[in-house]
């Protein structure tokens, strides 16, 4: 596959439009709403900034780097291995069912265009959406880099799209925040793929803490 093509498998990739339900998660930003952390513009950037920080830079990227690097040299212990280690590293109910939701959904899809090593991953183990996005971009020939940079666009703009519906923003606002995220990404994949094994792992007691008090919540837009 050319550059060229490898690039607009990306853009589908990343596009809104892939049917695999993303929309329907906030990842614990409907509560922290709802409890008066975050209000503004100001405070989205800083609830969904400080995850990128904290989070998906020291333990999202590294290990998608290393499921990608697994798909690509037939490592099957590798995958296993990474994707038990993410899953287990979510805090809370509503995180880890986010994340298999969408590997799930992701995984059908994959399948259905014609990526047979999916078929096994759909029914027969619970795979979070790292894993499947690393098979689909490895498959693709898009470079690692490119690859995780495009998972952390992903991540990102799910949370704004949460945000400019929950707090409510502008759709300029939302553009904004984009911006300011767009701005952190390429450090934080950096710095997430070139971590060492030991040094994986990341925490925000906040965010822990709102996708619990979520799962109890009275009313709800959102799924986590």
């Amino acid at each position: 596959m050319s550059t060229i093509e490898a690039r607009l498998r990306l853009w589908q990739l990343l596009s809104p439009a892939l049917p695999i339900g993303a929309y329907a998660y906030s990842r614990g930003l409907e509560y922290a709403v709802a409890a008066g952390w975050v209000w503004d513009e100001a405070g989205a950037a800083e609830w969904i900034g400080g995850q990128l920080r904290h989070t998906v830079q020291h333990l999202d990227i590294p290990v998608f780097a290393r499921l990608y690097r697994a798909w690509a040299a037939g490592d099957p212990e590798g995958l296993e291995h990474w994707n038990a280690f993410l899953l287990a590293a979510r805090e809370s109910a509503e995180q880890r069912a986010e994340d298999r939701y969408l590997g799930a959904a992701l995984a059908r899809l994959l399948r259905d265009l014609g990526i047979e090593e999916a078929r096994p991953w759909r029914h027969e183990r619970p795979w979070g959406f790292a894993a499947p996005f690393a098979l689909a971009t490895e498959r693709f020939g898009i470079a690692l880099e490119d690859a995780a940079l495009g998972y952390a666009w992903v991540w990102c703009e799910q949370q704004v799209a949460a945000a400019v519906k929950l707090i409510p923003l502008g759709q300029t606002a939302g553009q904004r925040l984009l911006l300011a995220l767009g701005a952190m990404i390429p450090a934080a994949v950096r710095t997430g793929c070139a971590l060492a094994d030991e040094d994986l792992g990341g925490t925000a007691p906040g965010l822990g803490i709102a996708s619990a008090r979520h799962e109890t919540q009275y009313t709800r837009l959102f799924r986590s």
